[in-house]
């Protein structure tokens, strides 16, 4: 095709671009972004679906967070020997975790996010430190009742039966 002779093109306007003044600027630390970027309109748009997702994000992440925060408040109170209402702890616990259940299995398609997975792994190792030293509370609390079972028999028993051998052997 050969271009006719008086044809009358179109032409815009392009701006014009000192690229030495921006490489002197640049320099100077004030760097000039490229003119011919698109403006976005300076906020990112999120859409119906990624708004509901962020909030099903969010309401999951609180929920993660108050059972944590339940964890580690009982956690001090046993690792510092303070006197703690277990049934409250455990009721807290319980309905803390009985809301992290339901909003986990309602949002399953959640557990692919990177946020949510890294805050169930710390919620994971803040369970088991707190499971480790109630173990070791329960622990004391069964030898010392061993202990108090034990005085109880000693001291009602005059010795009649409990099977000891005699001087004697006989």
């Amino acid at each position: 095709m050969q271009a006719q002779e008086h044809a009358t093109v179109p032409v815009t306007e392009q701006p014009v671009v000192d690229t030495e003044l921006m490489t002197t600027e640049a320099a100077a630390g004030d760097a000039l972004l490229p003119a011919l970027l698109p403006d976005v309109g300076g906020e990112a748009t999120i859409d119906g679906n990624d708004a509901v997702r962020l909030d099903e994000v969010r309401g999951l992440l609180a929920a993660i967070r108050r059972l944590e925060s339940i964890v580690e408040e009982e956690t001090a109170a046993l690792a510092t020997g303070k006197k703690i209402d277990f049934d409250d702890f455990s009721a807290r616990k319980s309905r803390s975790m009985l809301e992290f259940v339901r909003l986990m299995r309602a949002r399953m398609h959640l557990g692919a996010e990177v946020e949510i997975t890294e805050e169930i792994q710390r919620l994971r190792e803040k369970l088991e430190r707190n499971r480790s030293i109630l173990e070791m509370h329960y622990d004391a609390v069964r030898e010392v009742a061993a202990i108090i079972v034990k005085a109880i028999k000693d001291a009602e028993s005059d010795g009649t039966y409990t099977g000891r051998a005699t001087q004697g052997g006989r």
